[in-house]
């Protein structure tokens, strides 16, 4: 679960950022996308391959 502390001086402006960019970096927007709809399993097997090469590149 993605959760952000807010400093004592902090704006909730930059707060916000830090979350969305946090739940960019997760993944989670694309996770609800990709259930949201019947996933054929073409696109499965697109996606899956997609996340292979991005994992190999990045050494992740």
């Amino acid at each position: 679960m993605t959760q952000v502390v807010v400093g004592e001086n902090e704006a909730i402006d930059s707060a916000l950022r830090r979350f969305k960019r946090q739940v960019s970096k997760a993944g989670i927007f694309a996770d609800i996308k990709r259930q949201r709809h019947f996933e054929t399993p073409q696109e499965k097997r697109q996606r899956k391959a997609i996340a292979r090469r991005r994992k190999k590149q990045f050494g992740s």
